[in-house]
């Protein structure tokens, strides 16, 4: 029965992810690019050798580069975005799947039971948490993983707006409302007898609509598929391997024989809620030579420079978006690392980074989406 949850599992994520993938556009440059010569009169211009192009045709080291620079560059950057994440995650989950507990969709054997406002028995049950002991440490797990992902597959995709990137406050509350409210009503359509075919159709509305309004980009799609394969999985051993103690089970054990479909897009609207909080810790973590703050830039004097907008990064001159076409061949171009953005050089003095200090330079430029 495991296996035939994970047949359909992964019948019903395509096609929500063909859905969501339906709303976007996807645009591929085309445009060649010849060999760079470096000659006597103009040594500014260089010259890829044959040698040069096989090494930058064969190598994946750029965007592995990136991801490790990512994590590594400011450690502390990272162990406060880790433990915001997990702690967001933690605190979040439980109250989110108290909506599935009162509203009867799922049973723990023993629940942990505290009021929110009032007293047991007498208070509002939206406002009483029923959850267990293992589930904060789970969501808060989920918020981590959720998280890092969203950060570290927007670095080595380059699809996204600065918009997107950088989510401003409003949005990211509207994220995480917009979830709540999606697990709420789950519930709520549950308890009043809704049959479980007429929710998975009004959930995967409102989890494909929700991706397309908060996300909508290449690493969301990917991170909100893991979430919505890896959650059900995560499920299915839960069920079938927690002790007594601290096991649950759905009520309708649905078309898979452990929960209905309809918790998937469930789950994947989890992707859009996570990521966009994720952006905006990374944002307001980052430091303020090289960051912008839950989508508010910050800027180094009053007016931002001329050429890049106060972003720090103009167009490689070298290469068309990261790469070009040498000798028949795709190439990755060296002098952006596959990037397609260089530093701007018009306003670098103001930040008074050193022009020398090449790692400091590669550093900068991998905090810049």
């Amino acid at each position: 029965s495991i296996r035939r949850a994970m047949v359909t599992v992964t019948k019903l994520l395509w096609l929500i992810v063909v859905f969501a993938s339906a709303t976007r556009t996807h645009g591929f440059s085309t445009t060649p690019r010849g060999p760079l010569i470096r000659c006597k009169t103009h040594p500014s211009v260089r010259f890829l050798s044959e040698r040069d192009d096989v090494d930058s045709l064969n190598s994946n080291s750029p965007q592995l580069e990136r991801i490790v620079t990512k994590i590594t560059a400011d450690p502390k950057q990272s162990i406060n975005f880790s433990l915001l994440m997990t702690l967001c995650g933690a605190a979040l989950g439980p109250f989110l799947d108290s909506y599935h507990s009162l509203f009867g969709v799922l049973t723990y054997n023993t629940p942990l039971v505290f009021p929110l406002l009032g007293s047991i028995g007498t208070g509002p049950d939206l406002l009483t948490c029923v959850t267990s002991l293992w589930v904060p440490p789970l969501f808060g797990l989920a918020g981590f993983l959720i998280g890092w992902l969203y950060i570290l597959l927007d670095t080595v995709t380059s699809d996204a707006t600065q918009s997107q990137l950088h989510p401003t406050i409003p949005k990211v509350l509207v994220g995480i409302s917009y979830f709540t409210f999606q697990y709420w009503l789950s519930g709520i359509l549950f308890a009043h007898g809704v049959d479980r075919t007429s929710i998975l159709a009004i959930m995967s509305v409102l989890a494909a609509g929700g991706f397309y309004l908060l996300d909508g980009t290449i690493s969301g799609l990917i991170t909100s598929a893991a979430t919505a394969i890896g959650g059900p999985l995560i499920e299915v051993g839960l069920i079938s391997s927690l002790p007594d103690s601290w096991a649950y089970h759905y009520n309708d054990p649905g078309e898979t024989g452990f929960f209905p479909l309809w918790i998937i897009p469930v789950y994947f609207l989890g992707g859009p809620a996570n990521g966009n909080l994720a952006r905006g810790f990374w944002d307001a973590l980052s430091e303020k030579s090289d960051a912008r703050t839950f989508g508010m830039q910050v800027e180094m004097d009053q007016v931002p420079c001329s050429v890049c907008n106060g972003t720090r990064a103009v167009k490689c001159p070298n290469c068309d978006d990261g790469t070009y076409v040498t000798y028949g061949e795709r190439v990755v171009c060296k002098a952006c690392r596959g990037k397609g953005l260089v530093i701007c050089r018009e306003c670098f003095s103001k930040y008074d980074d050193d022009p020398s200090d090449i790692e400091n330079i590669r550093r900068i430029m991998d905090q810049i989406p």
